[in-house]
């Protein structure tokens, strides 16, 4: 509605797992250097020297950190944030060529000696320049969208004589046919796709497409001038000419996108006046090839959901078809591991309840995909039975535990503390039994911090609680098996029930404190020397023998197992 990018003809056209052949990512050729210069080159990207390697694929997008051994796909446009020109320069070269990276972006301007340029060739890395205005971030989205298309050479259905779901493509036809630049929207004012000649728009326009979505200041600028009540409650194009801190913005002339009685989103056109009749027959055939297209995508994004929640349920149970599955998913050579997430209950009871639930789960499903997508592009995650499940290429051993631990952090970070999160981490693997095993170890670490994490967010490495995990599932086999407390433990219990004393609570406190008796008593708020004698007295009931540690330990395993005895201590 309000910006885009001049001379830009290509986007993200939504995401999804699937591009406009039905084929899943796995399978889908990657954007090229070549490519992402064409789309984004002239508003943010430029050559700082000759490209090597122009028609290699692009495999990823991630932040150069010097301070962290991080996984370099192949093919990786690396951000190199805070980087310059100069012999520094050199070492990340040399590094990032080893790790098989792309292309190394720097923040212009940037002058390059020869010496800099010959090294990039040689490591087969294409030095571009983020042109000055255009942020980090932005540009990390816009190629992130980019490796969520279908290739042009794989896109053969067409909607309207267009590729299907190719908003990009479709903009500029529509942008053509009414001879003023224009752009798709959804039902939240986020910018779909733009088309090139945006310069000719307002500086509000540029605003809108650089951060993909509307700025809140002109959508409630709009929303108090009438125009969404107009436009989503007619179907026919509306004007709107607007002021903006005493700036005339140029004329807007929008239509709702339909498809029956659903609002799918909308089209925006920056006009220098009404449009002709033939133009406005235009922009309303216009309108209802954009809702086949947008249909085609929601469509396509679901299948693709589908799909690879099905590769990956069937790589984690390690069953028949786990090795076609991980070769599906490109996760089958690779070490990787396995994240297991859940959410807390949801504020309502019953039905109610548990939608909203099973809503706030699908809602972290999509985010964590996305989270690690960003970070690898073999990365993939869904919503499996209430768990939301993650499988991540990583580094082999512990450096791979730490790097999921890592991102999982910065994850809940992210999302902040509104939906409580709880992350279970299993231990890095390969091949189908190996992803069988991390699955069920990052299980029990999520059991773990679901039953003492709290109502907080939290990350559990199953290295890190293997004991505590072990405790629950004591706790489960005696619950199951019907056991009842026997030996001095037992007779404790007992006693307790009877009499209405306290010494389970005591022996609890003694041996949580290491026989510290002051620190014992301050904890159940009793004299040390009213405890001292409890202490006599109990170990008297139950005939037990406190020197000897194999009767503490038996005791401390018993109060932790049986429920009725665990369930006093919360």
């Amino acid at each position: 509605m309000f910006g885009t990018f001049p001379g830009s003809t290509r986007g993200a056209a939504g995401g999804g797992g699937r591009g406009a052949t039905g084929r899943p990512d796995a399978l889908r050729a990657l954007p090229t250097v070549e490519r992402l210069l064409d789309d984004l080159g002239s508003t943010f990207l430029a050559p700082l020297a000759p490209i090597p390697a122009p028609h290699r694929r692009i495999g990823g997008v991630i932040v150069f950190d010097p301070l962290d051994e991080q996984a370099v796909s192949d093919g990786a446009v690396v951000l190199g944030v805070g980087l310059s020109g100069g012999p520094d320069l050199h070492a990340v070269l040399d590094r990032l060529g080893a790790d098989g990276a792309g292309a190394l972006v720097l923040r212009e301007p940037v002058v390059l000696d020869d010496e800099t340029a010959r090294l990039a060739r040689e490591r087969g890395l294409a030095l571009l320049g983020l042109t000055r205005g255009a942020s980090w971030a932005q540009l990390s989205a816009m190629v992130s969208a980019m490796l969520t298309e279908p290739d042009d050479e794989t896109a053969h259905e067409t909607i309207g004589g267009l590729p299907s779901g190719d908003l990009f493509t479709l903009a500029n036809a529509i942008a053509a046919l009414l001879d003023a630049p224009i752009t798709i929207e959804d039902r939240n004012s986020r910018v779909l796709a733009f088309s090139s000649r945006q310069d000719e728009a307002d500086a509000s326009r540029i605003e809108t497409v650089l951060e993909r979505q509307v700025p809140e200041r002109y959508a409630r600028l709009l929303t108090e001038a009438g125009v969404f009540k107009r436009l989503y409650s007619s179907t026919d194009p509306v004007y709107a000419q607007l002021t903006f801190d005493g700036t005339e913005l140029k004329t807007r002339c929008a239509i709702a996108v339909r498809a029956g009685g659903e609002i799918l989103g909308s089209i925006w056109a920056a006009v220098p006046e009404e449009l002709n009749a033939e133009r406005t027959a235009a922009l309303r055939d216009a309108a209802k090839v954009v809702a086949l297209h947008l249909l085609r995508l929601r469509a396509g994004a679901d299948v693709g959901r589908r799909l690879r929640a099905d590769l990956l349920s069937t790589a984690l149970e390690g069953a028949d078809g786990a090795v076609f599955a991980l070769e599906r998913l490109g996760l089958d050579s690779s070490p990787v591991v396995v994240l297991a997430a859940a959410v807390g209950p949801g504020t309502g009871d019953g039905i109610e309840g548990e939608g909203e639930r099973q809503a706030q789960s699908q809602r972290i499903a999509d985010a964590v995909a996305m989270h690690l997508a960003a970070v690898h592009p073999k990365a993939s995650a869904a919503l499996l039975g209430g768990t939301v499940y993650g499988l991540l290429p990583v580094r082999a051993g512990e450096a791979g535990e730490a790097q999921a631990a890592r991102l999982a952090n910065d994850f809940l970070a992210r999302i902040g503390s509104r939906t409580p999160v709880r992350i279970g981490i299993g231990r890095v693997s390969s091949g189908p039994r190996g992803v069988m095993q991390s699955r069920e170890n990052a299980e029990r670490a999520l059991r773990v911090r679901l039953e003492h994490g709290g109502a907080e967010s939290s990350v559990a490495l199953f290295s890190e609680v293997h004991v505590e995990a072990m405790v629950l599932e004591l706790r489960d086999r005696v619950r199951a098996g019907g056991e009842q407390l026997t030996g001095a433990i037992g007779r404790l219990h007992e006693h307790d029930r009877e009499h209405d004393t306290a010494f389970v609570d005591t022996l609890r406190a003694w041996l949580d404190h290491l026989g510290d008796v002051s620190a014992a008593a301050d904890a159940l708020h009793v004299h040390p020397n009213t405890f001292r004698y409890r202490l006599r007295r109990l170990a008297g009931v139950a005939e037990m023998d406190l020197a000897d540690p194999e009767v503490r330990f038996a005791a401390q395993l018993q109060l932790r197992i049986f429920p009725e005895l665990a369930d006093r201590r919360r």
